[in-house]
């Protein structure tokens, strides 16, 4: 079966985050296919590079990218719901004048059009929210 994560959970604000994470462990581990994981509204916080939580707490942002990285599970992330936000790859950091970016690969900006895609693409489109 071919699942896909909408995840729209800020990383510590909410438990949306870490419980959409254990859920693709669990969709890969069981040997199903993770098509993507789309990160919206206050779920794109989970593609901050420069997130530093305690040492005694879950780093999910690292998490995300490890999972990504391991199991070639693309990481989208909402363009609009990212720059609203002040989260920027090196591009559009470039595009808008700003000094530094927060966003890096295997996080990628992308469109609305890519969740609609996604959700055509999927059996289940699982959502997680605050």
């Amino acid at each position: 079966m071919r699942y896909a994560i909408l995840l729209m959970g800020a990383p510590y604000s909410h438990q949306a985050s870490h419980s959409a994470l254990r859920f693709a462990r669990a969709v890969l581990a069981r040997g199903h296919r993770l098509e993507a994981v789309f990160f919206y509204h206050d779920g794109v916080h989970n593609a901050a590079r420069l997130a530093s939580p305690p040492q005694d707490e879950p780093h999910l942002v690292d998490a995300w990218a490890a999972l990504g990285a391991e199991h070639d599970v693309p990481l989208l992330v909402c363009i609009a719901a990212a720059l609203r936000r002040g989260l920027l790859d090196s591009r559009e950091a470039s595009r808008h004048g700003k000094a530094g970016h927060s966003v890096e690969a295997p996080f990628e900006l992308t469109g609305l059009g890519q969740l609609v895609d996604l959700g055509l693409r999927s059996d289940r489109l699982v959502t997680f929210g605050p």
